[in-house]
């Protein structure tokens, strides 16, 4: 009997063969053999305490930063989404989000409550999850300078709880187990005036409308920075900006984003990263490495 047989009662929505270009910025990629929703906390852990340990499950938030590619994705996709996981509350000095917020929801309750240091969460297109995962930040501020503890439930369903050492946070990276999903997690920042907040948060939007395609179908920073270097200074230099690649390219305005002109496959996108990729190594000598992250299969 197949696995996707067998697979646990929710009260969630089960939905077979799903397609998941829907979910991504860059609007591309093949189908979810299994996109579970589930309602809520006891759902997700319910389920995993009962789905079948040789099926693959992949977690994927606002899809933002990751290329599906066009074969799709193997095993259960998960997205956390709606009131059960996407809630941001202050609490005293600090702030208790979901997992499912948006990074710039995060941002705006704290610059409500008076709660500085996450301002840099407004100019992060991501979920909270996915700040978690990859310790996301930008202009000189990261995760790891705000977090204090986050929970979750891992393959099995038991529920697992870390605090910011825990995850061994280094750019870009987290030594944290990679079966958890997170569910919740708590920040800290320090008192300031709501105003002051908002008027740092408001310029960081407004540096980012200017500097980064926002409005174009595009998954946010391609590489990370190399030690000492800029990517999108490389991929510059390199000579890749607003160069098509089949239907991809990257953005003549930010040349670390690339962009789905509009007819772009998954295959296109990474095959432009590639491409960019050994150029950079073969005239700069260095190895410029993912920040986009690509699951599934190659059609």
């Amino acid at each position: 009997m197949s696995w996707r047989a067998r697979l646990p009662a929710v009260r969630g929505k089960l939905l077979a063969d799903e397609p998941l270009a829907p979910f991504t910025w860059f609007r591309v990629g093949g189908m979810a053999e299994i996109l579970f929703l589930p309602a809520d906390h006891e759902d997700l852990a319910a389920f995993l305490t009962d789905l079948p340990a040789e099926v693959p499950v992949t977690v994927l938030g606002v899809g933002s930063n990751v290329i599906i590619r066009d074969g799709g994705v193997a095993g259960v996709v998960i997205r956390l989404a709606g009131r059960a996981f996407g809630g941001v509350t202050a609490e005293g000095g600090g702030l208790k989000a979901g997992a499912a917020a948006l990074d710039s929801t995060l941002a705006r309750a704290a610059a409500k409550a008076g709660i500085a240091g996450l301002e840099f969460y407004a100019g992060i297109p991501g979920t909270v999850g996915g700040a978690l995962t990859m310790n996301a930040g930008c202009y000189g501020s990261e995760t790891k300078d705000v977090l204090v503890s986050a929970w979750g439930f891992d393959r099995i369903g038991a529920r697992r709880e870390l605090s910011l050492s825990d995850f061994g946070y280094t750019y870009r990276h987290s030594e944290a187990p990679a079966d958890i999903i997170w569910v919740e997690a708590v920040f800290e920042g320090h008192a300031d005036d709501p105003a002051a907040v908002q008027a740092r948060m408001d310029a960081i939007m407004a540096r980012r409308e200017t500097t980064q395609p926002i409005r174009e179908k595009t998954g946010g920073s391609t590489f990370k920075n190399p030690p000492g270097h800029s990517s999108w200074k490389l991929v510059d230099e390199a000579g890749w900006r607003g160069k098509l690649y089949g239907g991809a390219m990257f953005s003549g305005l930010h040349s670390n984003f690339m962009i789905n002109t509009g007819a772009a496959t998954a295959a296109d996108l990474e095959g432009l990263g590639e491409a960019v990729r050994a150029d950079v190594k073969a005239k700069a000598g260095i190895d410029l490495q993912w920040e986009i992250k690509r699951i599934g299969v190659a059609a």
